[in-house]
C-alpha cells in the first residue's frame, strides 16, 4: 500500500512512497492539518542521488514500529531540496545552529503554529550507535518534550529564530567530537616526533607512524614542528639513503646509524610493501622528489625480479648475509650488496667513479673497508649515474638489468653455493608465502598504481591477491602460510585485517571492479565470525577454534615493524560501512574505537594505527561520480576517501559527496568536487 507521495513528480518523494509512514508532501492542507492536531511537524528534507538519504528510508523510514508511533503522533512531511531550496536553506541554517554541521537528509522538527524549528539531526539509526539516539526513542522523548515542556520549548524556540532572522551561526561540534579532535592531535603529534630525525641510535622506516604523521599533516594542527617537512625527511632519508639498494632496487630492514647510511641487509617484503605505499601518498601530496618515483619504480623492479613466484605470490624475505665464494663456511653481512673502492676502480672509468662520488663512495669506505652507495643529493641521476649503477647491476647479477627479468631464489644455503651464478652469489631467499606480509605488498602496489599510472603494478598486485583467494581457503576457513602450495596454519588477525585492507585499495586503484568488494566482504564475515571479541570489542590475534593452547587470547593494538591488526581492521571496517551500506560495520568500528580508547589516551605512542582508524571514523568521505571524474580523483591525496562508480548523477552535476552519514548538495563543476572532497578530508 502506498502513500500520498506516490503521486509525487519528485522521483525522490516517489522513493517514499511505500514507506508506512504516512507521509504528506510541503503543502498547505498538511500545515492545516498538523495545527488541527496539534502534532508537532517532522521535517525530512533531502534529495534522489543523497546516499544517507537512501540508507535511512531503507531503515528508520521503513520500519513499522517507527511508522506507527511516527504516524500517531506526528505529522511527516516529505520535500525534495531540490524543488524547494527555499525550505531547505532556511530549516539547513537551523540544523547547523543546533548541532554544528549540515547534510542530508536534513530531519527537523517543528512546531505546528508557527512552523519554528526545536530539534534537528540528520541521518538517524533505528537503534541507538554512532552517538546518535535511536529513531524511535528520539520521537518519543521529542513528544515529551513537546507536551510537558512548555516553557522551555518556547524559550529555545525563541533563541532559535533569533538565529535565524539575523544568520546561521555554525556552533561547535559535541564534546565527544571535540576530545576525538584533540586526541587525533595528540596522536598525530607524537607519530610526528616518533619520525623526527634523531642524531644517535638505529633508524627503522616507521612506516605506521609516519602514514599518521602524513595523514594529520593535512589538518594544519598547531606544532612545534613542521608535520609536512618532516614527512618530507622521512622519504628523502629513505629514497636516498644506504637503506634502499640503489643498484638492484629494494629496500633493506632498517640501518644500524642515525644518518641511515649502513643497513642491516636483510630485505623484508613487509618493510617494502610499506614503504612503497607511503613514498607514492607523499608523492600524491605533491612532493614529487623524482628520488621517490625512482625508489618505488627500483622496488617494484626487484619484486618482480627476485621475490615473486612463477604462481604470482611474493616471497618473504632474502637474508642479510651472502657467501663470497663457494668454499666459504659461513657467509658474510652485506657481501652481496657492498663494494670495496678497488673493485670500483676496476669496473669504472675514472670519469665514470668521479661521477660516483655524487654518492658516499671513499678509499675507506663506511662498512669494513667496502663501501654502501648513499646518495648525497636528492633529484635526477645524471646519465653518466645511470650508467654507472647499470654497470654495478650487471657486476653483481652476471646479466644486464634489462635482460633479467626473473633472478631465481636461492632457497638455501646449499643452493646458494652451489648454484652456477653468473655474477655474485645471492643471499638466501625465505620463499614462504605470508598472507599478511602479502597483503602489505599489494596495498603498496595498488596504491603507487593509481598515483604513478602504472598497470604493472596493477598486474602485480592483482596476481598476488587472486593467489590468495584461490589457494589459501581450506574447508571453508582462511589460512595463514603457503609451503609450496600447501596452505597451512589457520588465518590470525593481521591476515585477515591487512588482506581485506589489499582487497579494498585493489578495489580503491579500480573502482568498477567490484570482486574485490565482493571478496573482502565474505572475507571480513569470516573474520567477525571467529576473532571478534563480543566482550570486550576488537579482534583477537587468532581464531576461537585455535587459540586452545594459549594462556591469553590477546589483542594487537600496538604497531611495530608492521601495523597492529586491530588499527588496520577498524579503519576496513568504515570503509566498508561506506561501500555497502552495511552500517554493522560501522557498530563494530565504533565499538572497536571505544575498547582501545583508553590505550590511545594512556599510551599514543603504541598505537598510530589505531588513530589512523580515528581519522577514518571521524573524516570518512564517499565520492560517488563517473569513471573519468574517479580516475582523476585517485592520484590525489584523499586519505579518508572511498569511491563509487555510478552514472546516475542529478543533472547539471559531476559527482555526489557524501560525509560520514549525511551527503552534500551534488557538485555542480569538477572545482566544486573538489572543494567538497578537501573539505570533507577535513571536517575537525
Amino acid at each position: 500500500m502506498t502513500n500520498r507521495l506516490a503521486e509525487a513528480k519528485s522521483l525522490y518523494l516517489r522513493k517514499h512512497a511505500e514507506n508506512p509512514i504516512d507521509w504528506w508532501p510541503w503543502c498547505d492542507e498538511a500545515l492545516a492539518t498538523a495545527r488541527a492536531q496539534n502534532k508537532p511537524i517532522f521535517l525530512s528534507i533531502g534529495y534522489s542521488s543523497c546516499h544517507w538519504c537512501t540508507v535511512m528510508e531503507g531503515e528508520a523510514f521503513s520500519d513499522i514500529a517507527i511508522a506507527d508511533y511516527m504516524n500517531a503522533n506526528y505529522l511527516p512531511i516529505k520535500v525534495d531540496r531540490e524543488e524547494r531550496p527555499d525550505l531547505d536553506s532556511i530549516y539547513m541554517q537551523a540544523l547547523q545552529m543546533m548541532s554544528g554541521q549540515g547534510g542530508w537528509p536534513l530531519n527537523i522538527f517543528l512546531s505546528p503554529e508557527d512552523l519554528v524549528p526545536f530539534y534537528a539531526g540528520t541521518y538517524f539509526p533505528v537503534d541507538p550507535r554512532y552517538g546518535r539516539p535511536g529513531f524511535l526513542q528520539l520521537l518519543q522523548a521529542l513528544r515529551r518534550y513537546y507536551d510537558t515542556e512548555k516553557q522551555d520549548l518556547q524559550q529555545r524556540k525563541a533563541l532559535i529564530i533569533e538565529s535565524l532572522l539575523t544568520s546561521a551561526v555554525l556552533q561547535e561540534g559535541t564534546t565527544n567530537e571535540l576530545e576525538d579532535h584533540e586526541l587525533l592531535r595528540q596522536g598525530w603529534e607524537i607519530s610526528t616526533g616518533v619520525i623526527t630525525p634523531s642524531q644517535s641510535g638505529n633508524s627503522f622506516p616507521m612506516i605506521p607512524y609516519t602514514q599518521l604523521a602524513l595523514r594529520g599533516s593535512r589538518f594544519n594542527f598547531e606544532s612545534r614542528s613542521d608535520g609536512k617537512q618532516v614527512c618530507t625527511q622521512r622519504g628523502l632519508d629513505l629514497a636516498l639513503g644506504g637503506i634502499y639498494d640503489h643498484v638492484g632496487g629494494g629496500f633493506h630492514r632498517y640501518t644500524v646509524d642515525p644518518t641511515w647510511t649502513v643497513p642491516h641487509f636483510e630485505k623484508m617484503l613487509y618493510d617494502n610493501g610499506q614503504i612503497v605505499e607511503y613514498l607514492a601518498s607523499l608523492w600524491s601530496t605533491g612532493v614529487q622528489e623524482l628520488t621517490f618515483e625512482r625508489a618505488v619504480a627500483g622496488t617494484l623492479l626487484w619484486l618482480k625480479r627476485e621475490m615473486t613466484a612463477p604462481e604470482g605470490y611474493f616471497y618473504a624475505a632474502q637474508d642479510a648475509d651472502s657467501f663470497t665464494v663457494p668454499t666459504a663456511v659461513e657467509p658474510e653481512e652485506g657481501a652481496f650488496y657492498v663494494w670495496s673502492y678497488s673493485e670500483l676502480q676496476q669496473l669504472l672509468t675514472p670519469e665514470e667513479l668521479k661521477e660516483l662520488e655524487q654518492f658516499t663512495v671513499t678509499p675507506n669506505g663506511n662498512f669494513e673497508g667496502r663501501n654502501v652507495l648513499q646518495r648525497r643529493y636528492s633529484g635526477q641521476l645524471s646519465a653518466t649515474l645511470e650508467t654507472v649503477l647499470s654497470k654495478l647491476f650487471t657486476a653483481r647479477y652476471g646479466v644486464s638489468s634489462e635482460s633479467l627479468e626473473t633472478f631465481p631464489p636461492a632457497r638455501n644455503n646449499q643452493e646458494a653455493k652451489t648454484a652456477n651464478w653468473p655474477g655474485r652469489i645471492p643471499s638466501v631467499t625465505d620463499t614462504k608465502m605470508i598472507v599478511a606480509w602479502n597483503s602489505l605488498m599489494i596495498s603498496g602496489l595498488a596504491r603507487a598504481a593509481g598515483v604513478f599510472q602504472q598497470p604493472l603494478y596493477l598486474e602485480l598486485a592483482a596476481r598476488a591477491a587472486n593467489f590468495i583467494l584461490k589457494n589459501q581457503f581450506v574447508d571453508g576457513r582462511f589460512h595463514r602460510l603457503n609451503y609450496q602450495g600447501e596452505p597451512s596454519v589457520l588465518a590470525q588477525s593481521e591476515d585477515y585485517a591487512f588482506f581485506i585492507k589489499a582487497l579494498l585499495d585493489l578495489q580503491a586503484s579500480n573502482p568498477e571492479q567490484e570482486q574485490w568488494l565482493e571478496k573482502a566482504i565474505a572475507i571480513q564475515d569470516e573474520f567477525n565470525e571467529f576473532l571478534w571479541s563480543v566482550e570486550l570489542g576488537g579482534y583477537y590475534n587468532t581464531s576461537s577454534d585455535s587459540s586452545q593452547d594459549l594462556i591469553v587470547r590477546e589483542r594487537s593494538y600496538a604497531d611495530n615493524a608492521t601495523p597492529s591488526a586491530n588499527g588496520v581492521a577498524i579503519a576496513n571496517l568504515v570503509r566498508l560501512a561506506l561501500l555497502t551500506d552495511n552500517l554493522d560495520y560501522l557498530d563494530l568500528a565504533e565499538l572497536g574505537l571505544k575498547a582501545f580508547r583508553s590505550v590511545m589516551h594512556r599510551a599514543p605512542q603504541a598505537c598510530p594505527s589505531l588513530f589512523t582508524a580515528l581519522d577514518w571514523y571521524r573524516n570518512s568521505t564517499l565520492i560517488r561520480s563517473t569513471t573519468e571524474q574517479i580516475n582523476a580523483l585517485i592520484p590525489k591525496y584523499l586519505p579518508a576517501a572511498v569511491f563509487a562508480v555510478t552514472s546516475d548523477l542529478p543533472e547539471g552535476s559531476v559527482g555526489l559527496v557524501c560525509q560520514g552519514l549525511k551527503c552534500l548538495a551534488p557538485a555542480e563543476s569538477v572545482e566544486h568536487l573538489l572543494q567538497q572532497v578537501q573539505q570533507s578530508q577535513n571536517r575537525a
